[in-house]
């Protein structure tokens, strides 16, 4: 317990210089630098409010152990006892709720996000999927009062999407999506089969943290901008202008595009911002590689050929094989009800890096 007090005293001791620095007028001009510390204070005042409460509750403990053991009023003491006896469940929750706010927060988590979904195997029955999956994510993301923008699609031929790319913008949105990155699989009869069977398909999720100006610096001299003419559903022009973009960056080879927007310079705009993220997203990789603790987790996995989840339409199922969850609720998961699946991945991930810390 002491241990605990002093690492949170400590905690405590850095939220109230951060308070002061990021009042400090040097460090309001220095943005970069404001924005980080501003992030911090956000990131510890949930904890310095928990160490408050747990502290009160501490001395509280010892003001009632004084009196049982001092006071000779027997109602007194009475009182007393129950009061200690309340205080001790009480410090058994809040040191579990300490605990959990001090395993070190992925600082990506609070990030905007971009979303990719991609048909595997499966042939139009893929896209249809693909589609499932866009509309669960764009409903879930209602729900949650978050933003969702289109920055490029590929339509399938009987519905659907073979890709489709959008960006999710709101509070802690790559810290909740990310669980959604793996393969996703669906066995159902498709509106296509005549037979009447059972067909497995397939779609990819990657959830990439958006990267904004301060994380990743891109040269224009870097760049290669193309110009062609969107397309939409069974491949006919949208517009007969070049207003899509496609990005290269030179040095690392990666490209990004954008078609959505009815604006070139809206559509760049849109394709930089992707390329930024999938810059950010390399790097970030390089560095998760060397983190043996990420790679070992199997709950937030990296691995973009990981089956994560089943859907199973003949027995009304999802199952998240992550963690061995078996939801029977398939039509309302499917219609953007995935919160209780992402907090049970949640906690999972949580009480694995709280394992690892002992």
């Amino acid at each position: 317990m002491s241990e605990l007090i002093e690492k949170l005293s400590y905690i405590k001791e850095r939220y109230d210089e951060v308070g002061k620095q990021i009042i400090d007028p040097e460090i309001v001009s220095d943005m970069k630098r404001y924005i980080r510390l501003n992030k911090e204070y956000k990131d510890l005042s949930p904890i310095v409010s928990a160490y408050l409460n747990y502290k009160n509750i501490l001395e509280n403990i010892k003001s009632s152990k004084e009196i049982i053991n001092n006071e000779s009023d027997q109602d007194f003491v009475q009182m007393a006892k129950e009061e200690l006896s309340e205080l001790e469940e009480q410090i058994e929750t809040i040191e579990e709720e300490v605990k959990l706010l001090l395993i070190p927060k992925d600082p990506e988590d609070e990030k905007s996000a971009v979303v990719e979904i991609r048909a595997g195997t499966g042939g139009d029955e893929a896209s249809i999927f693909a589609g499932d999956l866009f509309r669960m994510y764009t409903k879930y993301c209602e729900s949650r009062n978050w933003k969702t923008e289109i920055v490029d699609v590929n339509y399938g031929t009987s519905g659907g999407y073979k890709e489709i790319i959008f960006e999710v913008n709101g509070d802690d949105v790559y810290g909740d999506l990310k669980f959604e990155a793996g393969v996703h699989r669906v066995q159902r009869v498709p509106a296509t089969e005549t037979q009447g069977r059972v067909h497995t398909s397939a779609a990819t999720v990657m959830v990439l943290p958006e990267a904004d100006e301060f994380d990743v610096e891109i040269k224009k001299a870097d760049l290669r901008v193309d110009s062609y003419c969107s397309s939409g559903p069974g491949g006919q022009s949208v517009n007969t202008t070049y207003s899509a973009i496609r990005l290269t960056h030179i040095p690392s080879g990666i490209t990004a595009q954008c078609q959505d927007q009815k604006s070139k310079l809206k559509n760049y705009d849109k394709a930089l911002s992707v390329l930024r993220t999938r810059i950010y997203q390399m790097e970030l990789e390089k560095k998760l590689a060397e983190d043996s603790i990420k790679r070992k987790s199997m709950v937030s996995s990296g691995d973009r050929s990981a089956k994560i989840r089943t859907y199973n339409y003949s027995q009304g199922r999802v199952t998240d094989h992550r963690i061995n969850l078996t939801l029977y609720n398939l039509a309302s998961i499917i219609d953007g009800d995935i919160q209780e699946i992402i907090d049970k991945l949640k906690f999972a991930e949580n009480a694995e890096k709280l394992s690892e810390g002992d």
